[in-house]
């Protein structure tokens, strides 16, 4: 497995637009640790973003040795909010910023069954340029539980649509995300997200689900105990030959800064996995 860097990590406090690292600080600081990728959020380039700054930023990415493992060409999807599916009904433009980062996977959003139709045609357009799409495990979706996502997946019918697997929402929504879970998924099973809390009556943060209701909870550090079961997830994700990225996807403003985050993060998920460490030993630089 290759690990990668969301650039979410440097996001502002309940921002998903503002960032509090340029895209080379984060390149430079992944490279430097030994992640492989970085995982494209607007946030730093989306289809928003200027065709040269487009350019420069694979340039930058790929001058510290890292490819983009995924692209989240806007802030709709990322917010869940009603505007998030029309990715899919004009995903030429989506295609279009992945194909300049030279990265291969997009992320999408989706809420109701009418949808379905559109992800069909829009992975139909992604297939000709040898691109995927992916959703992610995701409370208030079309993916907040397993049998649902797998649903859909099944309806999509299409080889290059897949999941994005997230163990702490399917955590939230009540569901299993154990070894059956990433078994039943490793057909669809395109990339991985991991970020981790405690659930508590008195949580922190209060997140609505479809499935739950409203679930509070605590976000603590990938390594905190009290969580989720990381060892066993890339235990199971090694076993069945998961050879994709798995990608540190959390918010950690409000835990600690970015450099600590993506250090900490990556020697606990070298710890206690399968995953590769950045060729040359995290010698990153910018040519």
């Amino acid at each position: 497995m290759r690990v990668a860097l969301s650039v979410r990590i440097a996001e502002s406090p309940g921002s998903k637009e503002q960032t509090t690292r340029t895209l080379a600080q984060l390149a430079a600081l992944a490279a430097g640790i030994g992640y492989q990728a970085v995982c494209m959020r607007a946030s730093q380039v989306g289809i928003q973003t200027p065709l040269q700054d487009i350019t420069a930023a694979r340039h930058t990415v790929q001058g510290y040795g890292l490819t983009v493992s995924m692209v989240t060409g806007d802030v709709a999807i990322p917010l869940n909010n009603d505007r998030a599916p029309e990715a899919l009904r004009h995903i030429t433009p989506y295609l279009d910023l992945a194909a300049l980062l030279e990265s291969d996977l997009i992320r999408v959003g989706m809420k109701h069954d009418t949808e379905i139709v559109w992800a069909q045609r829009a992975a139909d357009e992604a297939r000709e340029r040898g691109i995927r799409l992916a959703h992610q495990s995701h409370t208030l979706s079309l993916f907040e539980t397993v049998a649902g996502s797998l649903d859909v997946l099944r309806r999509i019918n299409r080889p290059n649509f897949g999941l994005i697997y997230e163990p702490a929402n399917l955590d939230l929504c009540g569901q299993d995300y154990g070894p059956e879970t990433i078994t039943r998924f490793e057909p669809w099973l395109f990339n991985v997200y991991l970020q981790n809390h405690r659930k508590t009556p008195d949580g922190r943060v209060t997140l609505a689900t479809w499935s739950q209701g409203a679930v509070s909870y605590d976000p603590i550090r990938l390594q905190d105990s009290g969580g989720l079961d990381f060892p066993m997830i890339l235990d199971t994700l090694d076993r069945i030959g998961y050879t994709g990225y798995v990608t540190v996807h959390q918010a950690f403003t409000e835990l600690m800064e970015p450099e600590d985050a993506a250090r900490q993060s990556y020697d606990h998920l070298t710890r206690i996995g399968h995953v590769e460490p950045l060729k040359g030993g995290g010698q990153g630089h910018q040519a």
